[in-house]
Formats: C-alpha cells, structure tokens, sequence
C-alpha cells in the first residue's frame, strides 16, 4: 500500500487503567494524514482480557468512515495491560494493513515470565505477541520500532514518517493517548 497524501487512519490507543476497574477506554483517532482529524470513537477494552482485537475489528466495520480508512496504527501490540492484539485477524477481518508502533524494543524475556505467571493460556498470547518480528525503523527526526503486516517495510517507514507531524510519534497515535489519558484521570499525562 502506497503512503498517499491525505490517506486516512484510524489510530487506537488505550487509556490508564487498574485492575480493580476491570476496563480501559480504547480510543480511536480518524485521521487523513499527517494529522487532520476527521472522527473519534471510544470503546472500551477488558483489562488483561482477549477481546482487544474483536474491538478493534468491530470499531473499523462499523465506522462511517470505512471506506475512506487505508491502514490501523495501533500503540503497540496489546491493550489493558496483555489484552494482546492478533494483527493477522485483524488485518483479514477488515482487509487493511495493521502497523503497531512503540518506542522503545520489547522485552521478550521479561513479557514471557509476566505471561507465564499470570495466565492459562500464556503460550497463546506470547505466540500472537511474537508472530510478527519487531523492527527498528529510522525517519528523519524519528527512531521507532514496528511490527506490522499487509505492507512492506518502505511503505511502514513512509506512513510513520507522514504522520509525524512535530516530535518522533505519529500524531494520530498521540491524539488517541490524549483523549484516552484524559477519559481516565480527568486530564491527559504522560507520553504516548
């Protein structure tokens, strides 16, 4: 998928959350790139859960702006703490490619030891979180690492780098943090 001028997004990052609530606020930003919004949809997500990809799949095809979306950004490759996202189902369900950004590299060993002390069926959610490689990709002003499907390398490294409008994160993705932060504490904080 070619990066066009204008293409539009939708960008999905969740909110703060405990464990005593149960849920997160999973927000989605549509945007025609690099950063006019055109929409917003809130969610919600369970904490620790398996539905974040349903959710996602399910904000997409119901969307009025379907037809217009090119590709999902996700804020990583899960939500709600290991509510981990199947990127392949994803991408089949709506027929767009997915791209999970982050800052900073996983930490395999470390997510391995949290699965595997804390859920049944780890293996199945470490497998989802380790079915696609994560890559380091380099833009002008910006060093972030990519997991994706549906698109080639150039095309991931051009859609971020479109979507960066001022700092190193696209700005889709950050909007989504702001509003979804500001649903749970009150007022948005911290870094996307």
């Amino acid at each position: 998928m070619p990066v066009k001028k204008h293409t539009r997004i939708a960008a999905f990052d969740d909110g703060k959350f405990t464990f005593r609530e149960g849920t997160v606020p999973l927000v989605c930003i549509i945007a025609r790139l690099p950063a006019y919004v055109e929409g917003a949809i809130v969610t919600k997500c369970t904490v620790d859960g398996m539905d974040a990809t349903e959710t996602v799949c399910a904000v997409i095809q119901k969307s009025r702006f379907r037809e217009q979306i090119r590709a999902i950004m996700l804020d990583g490759i899960a939500c709600g703490g290991f509510n981990v996202f199947d990127i392949d189902t994803i991408g089949d369900a709506t027929a767009l490619p997915v791209v999970c950004v982050t800052r900073r590299p996983p930490d395999i060993t470390s997510i391995r030891a949290a699965l595997s002390k804390h859920f049944d069926d780890w293996e199945y959610r470490y497998g989802l979180l380790t079915a696609h490689r994560s890559v380091q990709l380099k833009g002008k002003n910006w060093k972030l690492y990519a997991t994706w499907r549906g698109m080639s390398e150039v095309d991931v490294r051009e859609l971020i780098d479109s979507s960066i409008v001022r700092g190193n994160y696209p700005e889709a993705l950050r909007q989504a943090h702001i509003f979804a932060s500001a649903l749970t504490s009150g007022e948005s904080r911290g870094k996307a």
